[in-house]
This record gives C-alpha cells, sequence and structure tokens, in this order.
C-alpha cells in the first residue's frame, strides 16, 4: 500500500479520529493510494461546539465500528479509545484503530488483481491544562505489509475576551517508509509537516463561528510504486500502453475553512461549512456541508447532512498521454483528476444513564449511515471495452456506516 500524506481535500471522505475536537480529514492508505476513504465523524451534535474551553475532555471509553462499501473496494475495521484524566490538569488517552481492505477496484481491475491487507494504527497522547491554556501532544504509529508511518502532533489554544475567544495553534511531523511487495529492495522516504492556525467566536448566545487556515509540507516519494499511467500505442491491441507514474518529490498545500453553529430555540442546531484548498500540483477544490441537528425522543438526537465537493486536475494528470514519457511527471491516479461528489447523511444518537451500572456516569450510542456519489470528468472507464479515448466518465456511489459506543466514568 502506499498514499499521499493527509492532504485535506483531494479526497472528499476521511476518518475522524475519536479523540478529536473539531472534523478534520484523515487518509486511509491503500496500495491504490489512499484514496478510499471511510467517512467515521463522531459528531457532538446537540451539544456540541466549534470552539473549544478551557476544560479537559471527558473520562471515557470509546468503540467504534466502520465500514465503507464503494467502487469495489470495502473497508472495514474497530476502533478503540480510552481516555483518563489526573486531578482536572492532565488527561491521557489511547486509541488502537484497525482498517482491512479488500479491492476490485477500477485501478486494480485495469492492471492486477484484486487483493487483501490490514493497516493497523496505535495512537496515545496526553492533554495539560494551565488556567486558560491547553496543551495536546501526540504520538501516531501506522503499519501494514508496505507501509510504515509515525506522526507527532503538538498543538496549544488559549481562551480569551472572558473565554468568549480562543486562538489554537498545531504543528505536525511525520514521517514514512514505503515499500513494494515482491520487491526487497525497494524501500522509499516520505517526510510531512503541518501547520495549523484556528479562531473560534462566540458572536451570540446562538451563534458560534470557526475560522482554520491550515499547511501542508511534504518531501520525498509521493507516489504509488504499484501505480501505472497509460499512453497512446497504436502498435497494442489495446490501443495504448502503461508505464509507471512519476510524481515531483515535493508538494505544498494550503487550505481555509469557516465553520459555523447557531443553535434555535427549541434545542435544535444548524451546522455549515465552507472549504477552500490549494496546492503546487495545481489542484484547487471547495466543499461546502450543511447539516440539521433534531432532539426527538428523551435522549435521542437526528442529525441530517448534506455535502459537496469539488476540485480540478493536478498539472501533470493526463488520462491518455499521446506517447510514451511524453513529459517529465506523470499521473492517472484519479483522485488527481477533476470530480465532484455528493454526499447524503443521516445520524442518531441516543444518550442514557448508567444507574445499572454506578462506576460509569452516562453513555452514548451513534448509528449513521452516508450515500456518498463520485463523478469523474477526465478519468474514462478503461476496462469497457470502448475505443481508445472514447470509453465512458467513470463514476461509482458508495456507502458509510459507523456504529459508535461510549461510556463516561
Amino acid at each position: 500500500m502506499h498514499g499521499v500524506p493527509k492532504v485535506a481535500l483531494v479526497v472528499d471522505v476521511g476518518v475522524t479520529k475519536l479523540n478529536s475536537r473539531l472534523p478534520v480529514i484523515r487518509m486511509c492508505r491503500s496500495k491504490l493510494k489512499r484514496k478510499y476513504v471511510v467517512l467515521v465523524s463522531v459528531l457532538s451534535l446537540i451539544g456540541g461546539s466549534l470552539m473549544h474551553a478551557a476544560i479537559l475532555p471527558e473520562d471515557r471509553a470509546d468503540a467504534m465500528y466502520h465500514s465503507y462499501d464503494g467502487g469495489g473496494v470495502k473497508v472495514d475495521g474497530p476502533s478503540i479509545l480510552v481516555r483518563k484524566a489526573y486531578k482536572d490538569k492532565v488527561s491521557l488517552w489511547a486509541n488502537y484503530y484497525v482498517d482491512m481492505i479488500s479491492s476490485a477496484s477500477i485501478d486494480v481491475m485495469s492492471t492486477a488483481s484484486e487483493y487483501t491487507e490490514e493497516r493497523t494504527e496505535y495512537s496515545v497522547g496526553v492533554d495539560y491544562l494551565r488556567g486558560k491554556t491547553f496543551f495536546g501532544l501526540s504520538m501516531t504509529n501506522s503499519e501494514e505489509d508496505d507501509y510504515s508511518s509515525d506522526t507527532f502532533n503538538l498543538g496549544i489554544s488559549q481562551d480569551f475576551f472572558g473565554d468568549l475567544s480562543t486562538l489554537g495553534l498545531s504543528y505536525g511531523y511525520g514521517s514514512d517508509t514505503v515499500r513494494r511487495n515482491g520487491d526487497d529492495v525497494f524501500s522509499e522516504k516520505l517526510h510531512r509537516q503541518s501547520y495549523g492556525v484556528s479562531f473560534s467566536q462566540v458572536i451570540t448566545k446562538s451563534l458560534l463561528m470557526n475560522l482554520t487556515y491550515s499547511g501542508i509540507t511534504d518531501e520525498g516519494f509521493l507516489n504509488n510504486p504499484y501505480r501505472t499511467v497509460r499512453y497512446a500505442d497504436p502498435s497494442s491491441a489495446l490501443g495504448f500502453g502503461f508505464e509507471a507514474e512519476i510524481y515531483p518529490n515535493t508538494r505544498t498545500s494550503s487550505a481555509v475553512a469557516l465553520r459555523g453553529v447557531y443553535y434555535l430555540p427549541y434545542r435544535a442546531a444548524l451546522k455549515a461549512e465552507y472549504r477552500h484548498f490549494s496546492d503546487t500540483w495545481g489542484i484547487v477544490s471547495d466543499n461546502g456541508e450543511i447539516s440539521y441537528t433534531h432532539p426527538l425522543l428523551e435522549g435521542i438526537t437526528l442529525d441530517v447532512r448534506y455535502r459537496y465537493y469539488t476540485q480540478t486536475e493536478a498539472d501533470f494528470y493526463s488520462d491518455l498521454f499521446p506517447r510514451m514519457q511524453a513529459q517529465n511527471f506523470l499521473a492517472r491516479d484519479k483522485e488527481l483528476s477533476a470530480f465532484t461528489t455528493s454526499s447524503f447523511g443521516l445520524s442518531f444518537s441516543y444518550e442514557f444513564g448508567m444507574k445499572f451500572m454506578p462506576f460509569f456516569s452516562s453513555g452514548e450510542l451513534n448509528l449513521s449511515a452516508d450515500y456518498i456519489q463520485f463523478d469523474y470528468s477526465n478519468f474514462r472507464d478503461i476496462t469497457v471495452g470502448a475505443p481508445v479515448g472514447e470509453e465512458p466518465f467513470y463514476q461509482f456511489n458508495a456507502t458509510v456506516l459507523r456504529l459508535f459506543f461510549s461510556l463516561r466514568y
């Protein structure tokens, strides 16, 4: 497997870690590059906020199961997180996460055969609260048969102006090793650095706003050791041939996001987000999301959401190059092409007391489903046997399911 680092927005679905305070995008890597991703966004629903007050997270134990099925790719697995505070100053947490991947995607079926693999991830972290200043430090290790990743993250936030404003800064560093199955000699390095700044503000008693900027720099082996591009070849029976893709060894990306939550008088809430992304490879993307959260029966909350995403292609992308070695850099990864996605989601959350288990104060059960439509405007389905360059543009649908269970103590 090989993927690119945590580039927000090349793909519009991701996994939200259970200990996150704000939605983030995390790439789930595979031999196809990391592009099939599971959206596991455990929302804070009606009690949530876009800003983090100067308090430690609750002591809790979380368990989650997620499943993604679309485009010939299936990804599923569990995640377990445990968090415990000490004297209201320090909170320790640990997370275990597994992805089990089975792929018969269009990329695989075009040039190879179906495969399965497993990725395991371990994370540990510590949060420290001093007055109105919050510090966070975490380390993550991810392993699979042909990819290893180690990531370190540091964050700090400060409340001020009567706790109505919060300023946050973050820094992350990652070091990855890329290997190739069947080739004991092949081993490449990839280094990543990420920077972030966020500002949250209570606008009125009902309106919260959050503005974030994130930047990522990548250096090293950024392409997929298994992936190929195709070029026109009249001498071939297919009318085209394949050669290895070649990417630049550096990439810099940045993203700006504006988010807001408006609490309605009857305990419901509206959430909205707009995010703009660009990078030095020529990709520009925009996405918007809107959701509505509504309390139903006692302890039961409904969340309905819609998200739209669009992006341009990379400068060195082509579905069909005119000849072999047509240019210095070559890519036919469909996630570097121009495409759009639309997703529709529905979640039910149930919060309950724990009188029958005095050791726990409360619990939460969340069941969520998303339906996603992918439409590519310049990546063609070469498995259909149409004339070269006249194949239909590729599209597919995917479903994402997740079950989340949490106990607070």
